[in-house]
């Protein structure tokens, strides 16, 4: 954005200075003047003659100190604002390299200014803590971009080679490559849509409305009923009502991405999946606890990162795309909320998603608005 240029901070501080000082100054020789005038002596002789007068004696006497004086506080005020304001404004000029630095693409780069706490050390913290973020939040994307490329790059590359072996073998049976080129693009279009859930997520592109996260837990587990059957798993889901505010479409994500990973990742046959409900004094409560195989607790920050399957990059009939814990990292952060994954000692997994709560609807007298 182009500025008309125009005088620096600086130079307008030392002038603010230096004419603070300068008024103080005419001030301060106009009462001493004044007093002068008002209670100065006047020589008179025995016979009452007037040897001089009050104004002669200031003119003659006070006024000439007076504008000396004046001359030293306008030097005195230019020099010392012009050094004043610039270790005044030194913690801003660093963090102005900062910012510029930061614009090259460079977060990586830290103001910590040293002393103590004032006005420039918290924007400067401030500042060094969006730094950090960003950095982390950038180098999550780029990551996630690399991830994204090379999960989508595998089922393009399987399309391609299905469609090499049709065309150079044409007695193949088509429907069998029919059915593996159907699985496959399946697969791509359900990771383009799992990237643009997150992606609008992030964007908190949504309506906020009320929402009760016990129907969205009922309503989760009645879908995902029948592959809890076909692994044995058992749906246990309780619950008083819990409102919270969001988007009711994603947070229903957000409980069956849970649900269907609690599942997934079970003990077969004789696995249990308990999904709770909780309002808690200004928070709402979601809980999924699962049984399954004991993780090792330096495993658990990790699967909350995208296409990270347990402890391997796997795909199997029931697999998901890899992006099951990272959307509801995401969905939870973009409602405001906090995610936490805890092993279970005997096995598996409790994951509590703690939203911020609705207030009650007030019932409106009559007249009211």
């Amino acid at each position: 954005m182009g500025r008309a240029p125009g005088l620096s901070v600086r130079l307008k501080l030392t002038l603010s200075y230096a004419g603070f000082l300068m008024l103080a100054g005419v001030l301060l020789i106009a009462a001493v003047g004044l007093f002068l005038l008002r209670n100065g002596e006047l020589a008179r002789n025995e016979a009452g003659a007037v040897q001089a007068t009050p104004g002669t004696t200031f003119v003659k006497g006070f006024a000439p100190t007076a504008a000396g004086a004046m001359a030293f506080l306008l030097v005195f005020g230019l020099l010392g604002g012009w050094v004043l304001a610039g270790r005044m404004l030194a913690p801003l000029n660093r963090i102005t390299d900062a910012t510029r630095t930061a614009t090259t693409g460079s977060l990586s780069h830290r103001i910590r200014l040293p002393g103590r706490k004032d006005e420039f050390r918290e924007l400067a913290d401030a500042f060094d803590t969006m730094l950090a973020r960003l950095e982390a939040h950038v180098a999550e994307q780029r990551r996630f971009a690399a991830n994204a490329s090379h999960e989508l790059r595998t089922p393009l590359a399987i399309s391609k080679s299905l469609l090499d072996v049709a065309r150079t073998d044409p007695h193949r049976d088509t429907g069998e490559l029919i059915d593996r080129l159907r699985t496959v693009n399946t697969r791509a279009i359900d990771l383009t849509e799992a990237l643009l859930l997150v992606s609008r997520a992030e964007q908190r592109s949504f309506t906020r409305e009320r929402v009760d996260l016990s129907l969205l837990a009922e309503e989760a587990t009645e879908t995902l009923l029948p592959l809890a059957e076909r692994h044995g798993v058992t749906l246990e889901t309780r619950g008083d009502i819990t409102p919270t505010t969001g988007s009711q479409a994603l947070l229903l994500q957000l409980t069956t991405n849970l649900v269907h990973n609690a599942i997934v990742h079970n003990l077969p046959d004789r696995g249990t999946v308990r999904v709770t409900t909780r309002a808690r004094p200004g928070s709402a409560l979601l809980t999924v606890e699962n049984t399954g195989e004991q993780l090792a607790p330096e495993l658990i920050p990790t699967l909350t990162e995208p296409f990270r399957r347990g402890t391997e990059r796997v795909h199997t009939d029931h697999a998901g795309v890899g992006l099951g814990l990272a959307i509801v990292k995401t969905i939870t952060q973009a409602h405001d909320g906090t995610l936490t994954l805890t092993p279970r000692p005997e096995g598996g997994m409790h994951i509590s998603v703690e939203l911020p709560s609705t207030p009650p609807a007030q019932h409106k007298g009559p007249g009211q608005t």
